[in-house]
């Protein structure tokens, strides 16, 4: 997968960002648009940058999986993310 430009990876965190925000977004497919967002396959991405294994990435991009609270914090620390509960308001 070829890195995007800045200027791309600035409008993909940003459209990252914004969905995030209006929560319509699962955690599966935020995981994969990080992924995406830096130009990284999954194993690469999984191993150089989040330092876990393919498949514990895998499953939580396929909504397959149930991560435990340090893996997601592990996957969320690169863009910033923090776990922790939040107010539906509907």
């Amino acid at each position: 997968m070829k890195r995007p430009s800045n200027e791309k990876i600035d409008i993909l965190r940003q459209d990252l960002f914004a969905r995030i925000d209006a929560g319509n977004i699962s955690i599966g497919e935020a995981t994969r648009l990080m992924r995406k967002t830096l130009g990284m396959n999954r194993k690469d991405y999984a191993e150089k940058i989040l330092k876990i294994s393919h498949d514990a990435l895998q499953a939580v991009e396929t909504g397959k999986g149930n991560p435990t609270l340090k893996t997601l914090q592990i996957i969320g620390k690169p863009f910033g993310f923090k776990i922790g509960f939040v107010r539906n308001i509907t």
